[in-house]
């Protein structure tokens, strides 16, 4: 399906308008009170083709507004590209979307954005650079102004006082949890008037003395994230902006989750009772999420936990009211009745495919895969980071020969980012995570030693924040240094169709490598794939990149949405890292694992 909805383009020169303002804790809309009752969906982690269901949802959910972060590396993942709104990309079609089914908009451009994607949403070639990141630096300042005046003209044609949906534009995103250079926000507000954005402005940050100290922008509408104690959170709003109504930018009534941590829930009454606590006495929310999406490819993030990288699943369900999949959940409808809503439901629920199990056809073996899929090596004197290659995700391969004495030696791996996959002389000898030590035994003679390292997911919040990857320190035989390598990329996401229909192709004896799965649907639908006795990979579907699954959990499943599939035969595409199953199973449900239940406090 594809919307040809009209584009307004900002004409002649127009006296600025601000559509929403404030007075007496009241947000007024043309001097109406009025309240944003908004809804977190993000275009870049739902298929365009099901951008407008997602949308009807969020109207059907009771809400007015729909709210969106813009990742820009999303958009410019190369520095000498100019930036992409097209397709996948077209944030003005997404938007444009919500106008016609009758939603407002508020966008959230960053430039930095966190929403446990990659790298907070910054380009891997401007934090590789080493400079202040979210700072009032120049040689930060100046390429975020590059960026906004490809991306805010886009924003400022769509504004609300014009003709489009955008009634409000957040400046950056929780920077009171970062750092202190008060400059800084009001600099990226500076930015978005010079750059043609008249309505409201606001800000996003925890509701604390040290956020809200930093975050806050003067003149800009102080903002507030939280998961409950929503009467603490007022009061103390209150005492720092006495005349602004509550705004409650992301209210968490669910939670993402890390590989090999519970999948995190909210219950249904709960999360309806502090939504009722928010919206009462006139206060506007946004639902983070409303629908949360798929981290599809290589997008999902991670975070570092008391120093231990945790990186993001697949699937961002989020627990939100409606599902990963577009299902109106228990949730949902304990929603809709403290919002109010009294119009019927239209969204039809979700139409899914009948389950089915499949045996796979192995392919390639480990070595073969990785081969097929890496770019020609490049000699390097030392162990190297991702970003001396000019790569973003993926794996990197590092080869050297090394001389191993006779009898039992230790391969020394001080610091890995994120986990490393070692072979000698073809065969496995170990994983290292984040830092190790392999004992093998040597001959007295040249070995060639292979390092598969994987990256797991670039940070997105607090002060690990582009923080390299790859081989980050020497590789050691003993206490003595590994010099000489051969470096080459294994860009796993850019991997085009002739090369992973290479990955199914039979060939030498291994545990892990490529394999394939044929199935065929009488017409497209939506469904969940499993890999059961699959172990840790990537997995295509007809070509397209779902994502990374991990036997680990909490996730079991991968969502698969319709539009990725056909009538007739569809092909899936394995690259397993440590050992291939022998089938794989279309579901009508997902599996994201074993429950916890959870709320962020603050």
């Amino acid at each position: 399906m594809t919307d040809t909805l009209p584009r307004p383009r900002a004409a002649s020169p127009v006296v600025p308008t601000t559509t929403l303002t404030w007075a007496e804790n009241r947000l007024m809309r043309d001097g109406v009170p009025t309240r944003l009752l908004s809804g977190s969906v993000h275009y870049f982690r739902i298929h365009p083709d099901q951008w407008r269901d997602r949308l009807q949802r969020v109207k059907d959910l009771g809400l007015n507004t729909v709210d969106t972060y813009v990742p820009w590396n999303f958009h410019q993942p190369r520095h000498d590209e100019a930036p992409d709104f097209t397709g996948w990309r077209d944030l003005e079609r997404f938007l444009l979307i919500a106008a016609d089914l009758g939603l407002d908009a508020t966008v959230r451009p960053g430039p930095y954005i966190c929403a446990e994607w990659s790298n907070g949403g910054l380009p891997v070639w401007l934090t590789a650079r080493g400079i202040p990141l979210r700072s009032s630096d120049e040689r930060f300042l100046a390429p975020v102004r590059e960026w906004f005046s490809h991306l805010l003209p886009r924003i400022a044609a769509l504004q609300a006082h014009v003709g489009g949906p955008v009634v409000a534009v957040q400046v950056e995103n929780e920077f009171g949890s970062f750092g202190d250079d008060r400059s800084y926000p009001a600099a990226i507000a500076r930015e978005l008037r010079d750059q043609g954005i008249t309505e409201l402005l606001f800000t996003a940050d925890g509701p604390t003395e040290l956020m809200l100290d930093a975050g806050a922008v003067d003149g800009v509408l102080q903002g507030l994230t939280l998961g409950s104690r929503v009467g603490a959170a007022r009061d103390l709003a209150r005492t720092r902006r006495p005349d602004e109504p509550l705004l409650v930018a992301e209210y968490w009534n669910g939670w993402f989750d890390h590989w090999g941590h519970p999948h995190h829930v909210r219950g249904s009454a709960n999360a309806a009772e502090t939504l009722a606590a928010i919206v009462e006495d006139g206060g506007s929310v946004a639902l983070y999420m409303a629908h949360g999406g798929t981290n599809f490819g290589l997008w999902a993030g991670a975070n570092r936990v008391d120093g231990e990288l945790r990186g993001t699943v697949t699937s961002y369900d989020s627990d939100a009211p409606i599902a990963e999949d577009g299902t109106l959940t228990e949730k949902f409808h304990a929603m809709r009745e403290v919002l109010g809503a009294t119009a019927p439901i239209v969204s039809l629920p979700p139409r899914m495919v009948a389950p089915q199990r499949v045996e796979v056809t192995v392919g390639a073996g480990l070595g073969e895969a990785l081969a097929s899929l890496a770019q020609a090596p490049r000699p390097v004197a030392s162990t190297v980071a991702f970003e001396d290659l000019g790569q973003d995700s993926g794996m990197l391969l590092l080869s050297a020969e090394v001389m191993l004495p006779t009898g039992e030696i230790d391969l020394v791996f001080p610091r890995v980012a994120d986990r490393a996959m070692v072979r000698v002389d073809g065969r496995p000898a170990g994983t290292v995570a984040e830092s190790g030590t392999i004992t093998v035994t040597g001959a007295g003679a040249p070995a060639r030693v292979d390092v598969v390292i994987d990256n797991l997911g670039r940070v997105n919040y607090g002060w690990s924040l582009g923080e390299r990857k790859g081989l980050l320190d020497p590789v050691l035989v003993q206490r003595r240094i590994v010099q000489k390598w051969q470096a080459a990329s294994i860009d796993v996401a850019a991997a085009d169709e002739a090369t992973i229909a290479r990955l199914g192709v039979p060939g030498e004896a291994d545990a892990a490598g490529g394999a394939t799965a044929v199935f065929h649907l009488p017409e497209s639908a939506d469904a969940h794939l499993a890999l059961p006795g699959f172990a840790r990979g990537f997995v295509w579907i007809n070509g397209f990149l779902l994502g990374r699954y991990w036997e680990i959990g909490p996730q079991q499943t991968l969502y698969v949405p319709a539009p990725l599939l056909r009538a007739g035969a569809n092909v899936v595409t394995v690259l397993e890292l440590e050992r291939r199953g022998t089938r794989i199973e279309l579901r009508d449900r997902p599996e994201l694992g074993p429950e916890e239940e959870y709320i962020e406090h603050f």
